[in-house]
């Protein structure tokens, strides 16, 4: 895998939550191709100086989203089709995104109102 993944200390989101948007991201936009084994829990957790814990729960959340699947003994690895997202995922997924653009409208000084008339000439 040639993504390079780093974690934030200053960042208030979780370690965990970092390293699973980042993988998700790489997974989503094609970075990562379907089949491409992730690395053990124990070397990222060594590359990142954090827990194992964290880097489990980061794969059990992208197991969880059908991003990747682990199998006993044979390691992680992207799911032969990320895109079949449950109904649950695409939502929590669709709302990260929307707080993202809304958090960044914001603060470049757009009211909520400019931001919902844009959003709607967008999808019009």
């Amino acid at each position: 895998m040639t993504v390079a993944l780093r974690l934030e200390p200053a960042d208030p989101t979780p370690p965990y939550e970092q390293l699973r948007r980042q993988l998700a991201e790489a997974i989503e936009s094609g970075q990562v191709a379907p089949g491409t084994r992730l690395p053990t829990v124990r070397q990222l957790a060594a590359d990142l100086g954090v827990a194992a814990g964290t880097v489990m729960r980061a794969y059990a959340e992208l197991e969880g989203g059908g991003l990747v699947v682990t199998r006993r003994g044979g390691g992680t690895s992207v799911s032969a089709s990320p895109d079949t997202l449950s109904v649950a995922e695409r939502q929590r997924r669709l709302a990260e995104l929307v707080a993202s653009l809304v958090a960044q409208a914001r603060r470049l000084g757009a009211a909520d109102d400019e931001i919902r008339r844009t959003v709607d000439r967008l999808l019009g």
